[in-house]
């Protein structure tokens, strides 16, 4: 399963990491998930939550 947000869609990113001399190299910027227990059609479920959706109050924790 990939370290995806349920509430907001976040993940895993890619660009390039550039140096002094602007030589490109790949890197990759992981989303902030955490794994909490959320209310999912009644249920409690483990799910990934970006920390942005836990703070903003998107989601509400079990």
């Amino acid at each position: 399963m990939a370290r995806k947000c349920v509430a907001t869609g976040r993940k895993t990113s890619s660009g390039n990491k550039r140096s002094h001399a602007m030589n490109a190299n790949k890197r990759k910027w992981k989303a902030n998930v955490q794994k909490v227990r959320v209310m999912v059609d009644g249920k409690p479920k483990r799910v990934y939550v970006s920390t942005r959706a836990l703070k903003s109050g998107k989601i509400e924790r079990v």
